[in-house]
């Protein structure tokens, strides 16, 4: 019994740093005295650099379509109510891993845990291979004011091994993006 408990405490644990791992994080900021229900259509705007990963750019542009589609926005190629202004890139963070944790109120030696349970890596401070985080950025300006009135930002940490798995990662992280535009609770003008 005492084993059964053990094993389901350490797939719980290790279910919840995988979820942890893969999980988008969203920042959202927009113009509160907006009324977005007057905004119908969207005009993208040219990248300001060419895309280094077109695949990619082809299946985050997509996703975003789809999900404004949604919404009831209707994309069109000029002057559409709003312009939608896109950045992004995939950088790569450099993994530390931690090492036995020590309590500085502890005065006996330093607690049995082996710090491999989490990390994957050996002893204090050992450096793991980079994790490549996407992040895209999107901005919704009034073309007719030239004034952004939604701005987000969402980060993903993706997978270089399996791509296949990084563009639906890409994806969800897109929905989760969108599924704060337009603003809920902000009264119509």
């Amino acid at each position: 019994m005492r084993s059964n408990s053990r094993l389901l405490c350490a797939c719980l644990c290790l279910s919840a740093l995988t979820a942890t791992v893969f999980a988008q994080k969203v920042e959202v900021g927009y113009d509160k005295s907006v009324n977005f229900a007057k905004y119908k259509t969207y005009t993208w705007t040219e990248p300001a650099m060419p895309p280094t990963r077109p695949l990619l750019y082809a299946t985050v542009v997509s996703s975003i379509d789809g999900n404004l589609a949604s919404k009831g926005l209707q994309h069109v190629e000029k002057d559409g109510d709003l312009l939608l202004v896109s950045a992004g890139g995939i950088g790569f963070a450099i993994v530390v891993s931690g090492g036995t944790p020590h309590i500085s109120t502890f005065t006996g030696p330093p607690p049995a845990m082996n710090s491999t349970m989490w990390t994957g890596a050996e002893g204090p401070g050992q450096l793991m291979p980079a994790v490549p985080d996407g992040t895209l950025e999107l901005q919704f300006v009034d073309r007719k004011l030239n004034q952004v009135i939604w701005s987000g930002t969402v980060r993903q940490t993706l997978d270089i091994e399996k791509k296949q798995k990084s563009l639906e990662l890409a994806s969800k992280a897109v929905a989760k993006l969108l599924k704060q535009f337009p603003p809920k609770g902000v009264p119509p003008k």
